[in-house]
């Protein structure tokens, strides 16, 4: 059976960038938080809970309004929780499938709330990806075109990035400074021998 490897970090950490390595490695790589965002408006059953606690004008249609649930959710803790616990079955099963229709020798899932989710059984090594705070407080300022406040708000309904890098078995650091190529590439060639 293929090794099962997770990949994690905080927000802005370049988790995505990291996964496209894998990619391009020819590594199939389940990106959790894109499938999630899928699953929420592709399920009805899903859907129909998302409306029913978080008000019908939260869907058009089928169209989530992200913006609007991530004002509710990022404000208050047990919100996000309710969220979570509506969400996280249904992507744990998705990557299940995934997972299961995969021949490579490993594959990558990438979630940022793996131990958050309770995602990471059935993981055989967790990768963290190591970015300093305020590069990733930068990034995600420019991504998602919102203010530091907004950055730091969702960071603290994360585990802290220290904690996270500890319970991981391995570590890329994305700090602007050391390549990920040969990080990643490192890795790649351990996952393979242990799988011949």
């Amino acid at each position: 059976m293929a090794l099962r490897i997770g990949l994690t970090g905080g927000i802005g950490s370049g988790k995505s960038t990291v996964s496209e390595i894998f990619r391009v490695l020819g590594i199939p790589v389940f990106d959790a938080d894109s499938e999630t965002r899928k699953i929420m408006e592709t399920d009805e059953g899903l859907r129909h809970a998302i409306s029913e606690k978080f008000g019908n004008d939260i869907y058009t249609g089928t169209h989530l309004n992200r913006k609007a649930l991530a004002t509710i959710v990022f404000n208050d803790p047990f919100q996000l929780e309710t969220l979570n616990a509506l969400v996280h079955p249904y992507a744990i099963a998705e990557a299940e499938e995934w997972s299961a229709r995969q021949s490579s020798p490993y594959t990558v899932k990438e979630a940022a709330l793996f131990f958050e989710a309770g995602s990471a059984i059935g993981i055989d090594y967790m990768i963290g990806v190591h970015t300093p705070k305020q590069i990733r407080i930068n990034r995600v300022m420019k991504r998602d075109g919102i203010i530091r406040e907004e950055v730091l708000v969702r960071m603290q309904r994360q585990i802290q990035e220290e904690i996270k890098m500890r319970l991981c078995d391995f570590v890329i650091v994305n700090d602007e400074q050391q390549l990920l190529l040969p990080q990643v590439l490192e890795l790649h060639k351990q996952f393979l021998l242990e799988t011949v």
